[in-house]
């Protein structure tokens, strides 16, 4: 799940993330430019966990993904 640029971009070099996982308590992201990958929070994103995280977790049940 890709992540809005005016939500959250990469620490290393600013580019736009993408939510390559998540469990209970970390989404991991991964840079679509650099390519550096990290763990952060589930509400790394300001959105109360109500944006990105419900929607990366039903994205992996999809894909039959343990989360």
């Amino acid at each position: 799940m890709r992540v809005d640029l005016k939500d959250g971009r990469c620490r290393t070099c600013g580019s736009q993330l993408d939510i390559v996982a998540d469990d209970d308590a970390t989404m991991t992201v991964e840079c679509l430019e650099c390519g550096d990958s990290y763990d952060v929070e589930t509400d790394a994103f300001g959105d109360g966990c109500m944006t990105y995280y419900p929607a990366a977790l039903a994205e992996l049940m999809e894909r039959g993904d343990d989360p």
